[in-house]
């Protein structure tokens, strides 16, 4: 699939090449600075997402359509 968007985008006018490049390489850096973010913090997030199913288990969450 990479191979064939690649292909795709040689094809376009250089500006376009740039700029969708630009996108592709800020993307990765931003997944990268996630990750790095939550590496250690898994315990944290684990317990996070516990605590919330407890607490919607016991009916102490209000369902999304509620909030508008």
């Amino acid at each position: 699939m990479l191979e064939k968007a690649l292909e795709q985008v040689v094809a376009l006018p250089e500006d376009e090449q740039v700029a969708i490049a630009s996108q592709i390489l800020l993307t990765l850096a931003d997944d990268e600075e996630w990750k790095k973010r939550f590496s250690g913090k898994r315990d944290v997030i684990r317990r996070m997402a516990q605590e919330a199913l407890e607490e919607d288990a016991r009916g102490e969450t209000i369902p999304p359509d509620d909030l508008l």
